[in-house]
């Protein structure tokens, strides 16, 4: 144990210090002044204009008596049923209202969803249990509510592990399957209804994905999703972008919608987390793109939420967790996007005159680092833990976050 004199003294003057609940309110006004680029479509009957209802009308009258008893993810898609009508505008916005079209691109879905058997793909075990969690997995749920869906197809650089997924068209099939299977799970998570959580958010990690071997994959899946998917996707963040990646997109953007190009956000390979945060809360981000979500963390519910916060260039922040009893003990993580601070974590006692226990002594995280810092500590009196985090030796402002979790003692 050593004492501090910089703490007990009081002299804390010069070092911003900041207590939950004012952790707490400014993370709140960053997240107001961070809100999604794009502009969800809505669902509601009352919102259309007349051209469009008269598009919905139109497309119930072609199915009426073509497929009078078509269902979609366990929706007759006549009836009355509200949640039909969610379906039905997907399908008339990928086709730019016209009913005709529409209703075509429809039957073509239901004739493909009946031949693949997708009503029962979510219960299948096809064998890629390397891939779950790793390539397409639906994780969490962004700031307003949309599932997200996660991609990460670098672990293919691997010959030996592209050749026993793709290694021929059997094996293909069956990863296309299990492809659709993500998806499935992920529409499962919709509610599908008028004014509801209609689509989900797909993060796309380009890290070290091997382009011209994947191409065909690439080419399938976007052509099944294009075909029976249609505006599921509230928006696409492409991470870990290489550098080559901006001039294809600026040879294919005169090419693409406004409406299309609005759905993208793309990150360069330092302002991931921090791209991230801006969509989805920090404990609902994976550790491997700078959250603190791990797998499995979900399956007990929703994680408790982080408090964020940012650190000025020359500036030290201290967060203070008070009243902590004798004999609680306490669990926190921390998290810096880019990192290349000083951390340290002491605890300070209440009681006048007892010393002050480093609990983790004062060092330089780097830039490399790529999991949350995790402490924990037992106290022996009542008193307060304090987190520092000095960013004195930059220039540069850092958006971080952090959680705890105290255990009181037991009687």
């Amino acid at each position: 144990m050593e004492k501090s004199p910089e703490l007990e003294n009081g002299k804390t003057a010069k070092l911003k210090k900041r207590s939950l609940i004012g952790s707490l309110k400014e993370a709140a006004s960053t997240t107001l002044g961070r809100s999604s680029s794009f502009k969800e479509d809505s669902y509601l009957i009352s919102h259309l204009r007349t051209a469009e209802l008269k598009a919905l009308v139109d497309l119930k009258k072609l199915l009426s008596s073509s497929s009078p008893s078509a269902t979609m993810w366990g929706i007759p898609l006549l009836g009355g049923d509200e949640r039909a009508d969610v379906v039905l505008l997907k399908f008339l916005r990928a086709r730019d209202f016209s009913a005709p079209l529409a209703h075509a691109m429809l039957l073509r879905c239901v004739e493909w969803r009946a031949e693949f058997a997708a009503d029962g793909v979510v219960e299948e075990e096809l064998g890629f249990e390397e891939l779950d969690g790793v390539v397409a997995y639906m994780h969490g749920w962004d700031r307003a509510g949309h599932p997200v869906c996660y991609n990460a197809y670098g672990v293919f650089k691997d010959r030996e592990m592209y050749d026993r997924v793709f290694g021929d068209g059997e094996k293909l099939k069956r990863f296309l399957r299990w492809r659709v299977q993500v998806m499935e799970r992920g529409v499962r998570l919709l509610q599908l209804k008028p004014g509801g959580i209609n689509s989900i958010i797909q993060v796309t990690d380009m890290k070290d994905m091997p382009k011209r071997e994947l191409r065909e994959v690439s080419n399938q899946i976007l052509s099944l999703f294009q075909d029976n998917y249609p505006e599921m996707v509230a928006s696409k963040v492409f991470v870990n972008v290489p550098w080559y990646f901006s001039m294809i997109y600026s040879m294919i953007s005169p090419f693409l919608t406004e409406r299309t190009k609005s759905k993208f956000v793309i990150v360069k390979n330092g302002d991931v987390a921090e791209t991230l945060y801006k969509f989805i809360r920090p404990e609902l981000v994976p550790v491997q793109y700078g959250g603190f979500s791990r797998p499995g963390d979900l399956e007990n519910g929703p994680p408790k939420p982080a408090s964020e916060f940012t650190i000025k260039g020359g500036e030290k922040v201290n967060l203070e967790i008070d009243r902590i009893e004798a004999g609680a003990m306490i669990t926190w993580d921390i998290v810096v996007v880019g990192w290349e601070v000083d951390y340290s974590a002491v605890f300070v006692p209440s009681a006048e005159g007892s010393f002050t226990v480093t609990v983790e002594k004062a060092r330089r995280i780097s830039p490399a680092a790529e999991a949350p810092v995790h402490g924990v500590f037992t106290s022996r009196e009542d008193g307060k833990m304090v987190l520092s985090v000095d960013n004195t030796g930059s220039r540069r402002r850092k958006v971080a976050a952090y959680r705890y979790f105290v255990r009181k003692p037991s009687v």
